[in-house]
This record gives C-alpha cells, sequence and structure tokens, in this order.
C-alpha cells in the first residue's frame, strides 16, 4: 500500500489488486462520510434523535406492525 499527498492537498492510496474489491468499496464509503461530515457541528446524540423520529414516522406512516 502507497499513501501520497499531492500539491494540490489530495490524498492518493494505491493498494494491490489483491485487495478485496468489497471491503475497498465500504472503505471508500467511509471515506465519502467522513469528507461530508467533516464540517458538521451536529453532535451524534442529536443525529440518534433525528433518526429516531425519523424511523418512528416511517412505520406509523407505512402501518406495518413488528
Amino acid at each position: 500500500m502507497l499513501i501520497e499527498r499531492n500539491s494540490d492537498n489530495q490524498i492518493t492510496i494505491t493498494v494491490t489488486s489483491t485487495v478485496d474489491s468489497f471491503e475497498l468499496q465500504r472503505l471508500i464509503d467511509h471515506v465519502k462520510y467522513l469528507e461530508a461530515t467533516s464540517k458538521s457541528k451536529a453532535r451524534q446524540a442529536d443525529v440518534d434523535k433525528l433518526a429516531d423520529e425519523v424511523n418512528s414516522a416511517w412505520w406509523k406512516k407505512t402501518g406495518i406492525k413488528v
């Protein structure tokens, strides 16, 4: 594995082709999440509360009983 930072302040990661592509995609998805949330001021507790409210509203709307 090789990790480089270029003059545009971007990071390049080079891995061998033996790396499992599914696991590599999971890593890429996590890095995208880190980029998207890097400037967020939201606290995890706020995110959890919002997710609970959305999920609850969805279950009520669909009328599905678990």
